[in-house]
């Protein structure tokens, strides 16, 4: 346990100790019903009245205009999920983010993505109110949020700014947590059919009332780790596998190897014929001895790279509330994090153009080779500084399989701390006011790097020797000069002071609820620093991705206002008609953001109690986050298709000539060679003069509770979501970029051509030495519409195994998207990608099935639950028109779940089962891939896996 760890878990204990020292009362064990956790806004509402997400009014009903998907505990006790994203994942509003699977990229966290609008849009919110985030873009990783305290969760699809403020784009998840009386505690392990992946989770929650009844307060525990896999475990992701091109896959790996492969830069022309160095390269394949490198010289990363990395992490906190009179209420939270994951990728590829000097190298190579240096320093060819001075610039590419993977290993320690007051102003109008604190700083530790000054000193002369001439040749020393362990760090800050004030005004007398208002204030401030290691942000690296510090802040003051107006009920022709509307007006200290406004407006109409109608509008915005304003230049390697690789460039005049502009050799255009590997670094960066982005989001949907089928409700709901101003890197990405560059615009002077001027090699490749510009920019725009589908039908059944009636349960939560448009470039907007039942490295990324939807059928019989999952989504395609892969189209998948509940006393229950049932494999993308040869955060990689959890209550 770490220092920092300590002082946490004493500073949490501290304030909730404290808290409950305001009443002195023994605390007893006893039962009681879970309720919603002391401190929300809905404990400030009259006792028959609740507030669901979306507004601040309390109500009556859980009944409005917005959608809300609801996701209970049971669901979570039923999946054997630990982590949140597990459950929330599966909804079909949800496109899977960062995960347990996500290794490149990947960073340890989880994070959720709504409509496949990106993360950074949702809206991520426990009991009402903001969570702490984990980095410099703000978003909220889930794994801080004690799942087994969860009483349910909450998806509100569309903007709700107006409400909450910035971030809530493509909707709002929010969390509700339960009140503890007496003690829970329980345990759950998890494991593969291949015997791998273990997940161990044990926790304990405390929870009672104090000072008669004028106080509660809960804490709780939670200790997990989860075992990693590698790739190399199964058999679909052992070995890279590529496209063949005759439809079917073939194995594969990168073109840079352990043996070393080093090539002349010259010009075809301009090469002596028969020089090893020349055409292919030189390819080592003992120390010291080589022959012409061939296609087939690859290696076969896969097994290096871990398939699900491993975690540990470490919860504690607790909340609680007390009345000090008169209905004024003091509450307080406090939550703390340890997490620590780590990440495992292939030894570092190092590749680039280095000045060779061959009196320092002859030692390790044959004589033949050496000749062979020394014809090539007698020609003034291409990059050759001074003829015949000994030394001559080589193409090299060489994996360091001696410095062992490239180990990257995150700790992240969270916290978060709330205090508040609430109570009645009138017999009409309750306030609420609280400060809450939340804080994440992280220690990164990065072991694989490698120095380029140092690997270049190495080969002209200059510095320790170093033998990369075959495989296993670098020597201890030499390693040592050349390999970097990089300490990187980085703080997170967000602070919230808010207070509201709401209450009804009156009644218009025809039938309905009293006309309900909420107005108030809020301040936020974000403040985030990266700070990496000296060699990440001197660019001196290759390995993991060179950075600059990110170091900035900002604040936003806003005043909102809510009206709800229940205008009439159980009037003919009239059962419940209702309007609500809200507006806020935000000033950022940005100045490109400057004075915003949020507003929606919304109604209900329900002709009979089976029916209700309604729809919504929303204006909401997202102000850029403190990486896309502030960000230092970072690398990062996207996956992309060089445009002037494929073969059809040769023989397009406009494409050739482009190609040769941004630096192609003539004779290369078109030619396979020309890309060394499937991904091409790019350096990516923050833009200050960012503005917010602006959404506009409606909705409109029937309800039907048919009176005459009792237990059995339905919802359709359709959505359009629309996002201008995306912020996103330029072009939308490298990838796009470089399409746009070759295939769209096609003018060299374009913005889009001039981030690849000047970045290739001297043989016209993209190697990393100098890399193309693709910072954020207000670039392109977002569009989602679809049509949201839920049917709930409980009927009882007249008997059971346990006793003499039994109950049966099912549930259906689908959607169907027709549109999910990227405008990559707002000015060219008939340049759009609908990746609705659409994949891809060009745009899309992740699958958007057109159809996503789950199931569950559960049979209640006394003490057991017995419950069937299935989950399904629709087959996809690709979303490159200009290359033909074996991949074009993934088929239908769908996986089954079973599982079993047994209350065995009043205070203990056990749950059991097995995801994935019939052990099916993910669906494989070769060269169309996301990483481990498919999509992993949509695709199961586990296989069967089993589960089995305990809790007792007392």
């Amino acid at each position: 346990m770490t220092t920092s760890f300590k002082k946490a878990a004493l500073l949490s204990a501290t304030c909730l100790g404290a808290f409950a020292g305001l009443a002195s009362s023994p605390v007893q064990a006893q039962d009681a019903p879970t309720t919603t956790p002391a401190g929300t806004t809905a404990d400030a509402a009259p006792a028959d009245a609740i507030v669901v997400t979306g507004s601040r009014i309390a109500r009556r009903n859980l009944e409005t205009a917005a959608p809300v998907a609801v996701v209970s505990s049971e669901e979570f006790k039923l999946s054997g999920a630990v982590n949140v994203e597990q459950v929330i994942n599966t909804l079909p509003q949800v496109i899977p983010g960062v995960n347990s699977f996500s290794n490149n990229p990947g960073g340890g966290v989880s994070t959720l993505n709504l409509r496949g609008l990106g993360d950074k849009r949702t809206l991520v919110l426990v009991n009402n109110r903001r969570w702490m985030f984990y980095d410099t873009s703000q978003v909220v990783d889930v794994n801080t949020i004690p799942s087994f305290l969860i009483d349910n969760v909450e998806i509100v699809t569309g903007g709700a700014s107006a409400v909450y403020g910035s971030d809530a784009v493509s909707g709002v998840v929010n969390f509700r947590l339960k009140n503890v009386q007496g003690v829970e505690a329980g345990a759950q392990y998890n494991l593969t059919q291949r015997g791998d992946g273990r997940r161990y989770e044990a926790y304990v929650a405390l929870g009672s009332e104090f000072a008669e009844g004028r106080g509660h307060a809960t804490v709780f525990a939670e200790y997990y780790k989860r075992a990693s896999i590698g790739q190399g475990a199964r058999k679909f992701s052992r070995n890279i596998l590529t496209d063949d091109g005759a439809g079917g896959y073939e194995f594969g790996g990168s073109s840079t190897t352990p043996n070393g492969r080093f090539t002349s830069t010259y010009a075809a022309a301009d090469c002596p014929t028969g020089n090893i160095f020349c055409g292919g390269g030189a390819y080592f394949t003992a120390p010291g001895v080589s022959r012409p490198r061939t296609g087939a010289d690859v290696y076969n990363y896969a097994p290096d790279n871990y398939l699900m990395v491993p975690q540990e992490r470490y919860l504690l906190g607790g909340y609680g509330d007390y009345e000090i009179g008169n209905g004024h209420t003091a509450y307080v939270e406090a939550t703390f994090t340890n997490n620590r994951v780590k990440n495992l990728l292939a030894s570092t590829p190092v590749t680039g153009t280095f000045q060779v000097d061959i009196n320092s190298v002859s030692p390790f190579i044959s004589a033949a080779n050496a000749a062979s240096l020394r014809q090539l320093d007698a020609i003034a060819g291409n990059g050759n500084r001074v003829v015949g001075d000994g030394i001559v610039p080589i193409a090299v590419q060489r994996r360091i399989n001696e410095s062992g993977g490239r180990l990257q290993e995150d700790e992240r320690n969270s916290f978060r701390a709330l205090i508040g007051m609430k109570g009645p102003i009138t017999d009409r109008f309750n306030y609420d006011v609280y400060y809450m604190y939340a804080r994440t700083r992280n220690s990164q530790v990065q072991d694989g790097n490698i120095s380029r000054s140092a690997f270049q000193a190495g080969l002209n002369g200059v510095g320790t020797p170093i033998n990369i001439f075959g495989p296993g040749t670098l020597s201890p020393a030499a390693l040592n000069a050349i390999t970097i362990r990089s300490q990187n760090g980085d703080v997170s800050a967000l602070q919230v002071a808010s207070a509201s004030v709401s209450g009804s005004l009156f009644n218009l007398g025809w039938g309905g609820d009293d006309v309900g208002i909420a107005i108030g204030g809020e301040y936020r401030k974000v403040s985030s620093r990266f700070i990496p290691d000296t060699a990440l942000s001197s660019g001196d690296v290759i390995g993991f991705n060179a950075g600059q510090p990110t170091d900035g802040s900002y604040n936003v003051k806003e005043a909102f206002a809510e009206l709800r107006v229940p205008i009439a009920a159980d009037r003919p022709g009239i059962s419940r008609l209702e309007v609500t509307g809200a507006v806020r007006y935000s000033d950022y200290s940005l100045d490109a953001v400057g004075g915003v406004w949020t507003y929606s407006g919304a109604a209900e109409y329900a002709p009979v109690r089976d029916i209700t109608f309604r729809g919504q509008y929303q204006r909401a915005i997202r102000a850029p986050n403190v990486a896309e304003l502030f960000g230092g230049q970072f690398v990062n390697f996207p996956t992309a298709v060089d445009p002037c690789a494929v073969a059809s460039a040769a023989g397009n005049a406009t494409v050739r000539n482009l190609c040769i502009a941004t630096g192609v050799p003539a004779a290369a255009v078109g030619t396979a060679g020309l890309q060394i590997n499937t991904q091409i670094q790019g350096n990516f960066g923050g833009n200050p003069n960012l503005q917010q982005e602006t959404s506009d989001s409606y909705t409109a949907g029937v309800v039907v509770r048919p009176s005459f089928i009792p237990g059995l409700s339905f919802t359709a709901d359709w959505f359009k979501i629309k996002i201008d101003g995306a912020i996103d890197a330029l072009g939308g990405g490298l990838a796009n970029s470089l399409s746009l560059c070759y295939n769209v615009i096609q003018n060299i002077n374009s913005p889009y051509c001039q981030a690849f001027v000047g970045t290739r090699n001297a043989l016209g490749q993209f190697d990393g030495e100098v890399n193309p510009q693709v910072l954020n920019a207000n670039t392109g725009g977002l569009k989602s519409e679809g049509v949201d589908f839920e049917l709930n039908y409980v009927r009882p059944l007249n008997f059971g195994l346990a006793g003499e009636s039994s109950k049966i349960s099912f549930n259906t939560v689908a959607t169907y998207t027709y549109k999910q448009i990227i405008t990559p470039v707002q000015d060219l907007s008939d340049q759009f990608t609908n990746c609705a039942g659409k994949f891809g490295a060009l745009v899309c990324g992740n699958p958007i099935p057109k159809w996503k939807w789950t199931s569950r059928l559960s049979w209640i019989d006394g003490p057991v639950t017995t419950s069937f999952r299935w989950r399904h989504l629709s087959s996809v395609r690709d979303d490159d028109p200009s290359t033909d892969y074996t991949a074009e189209r993934l088929k239908a998948y769908n996986v089954f779940d079973l599982s079993f509940s047994v209350d065995a006393t009043e205070s203990f229950n056990l749950s059991f089962g097995v995801n994935n049932l019939l052990d099916k494999k993910p669906l494989l993308s070769g060269d169309n891939q996301e990483q481990a040869n498919t999509y992993p955060g949509t695709y199961d990689v586990l296989g069967r896996d089993f589960f089995i959890s305990g809790r007792v209550k007392f």
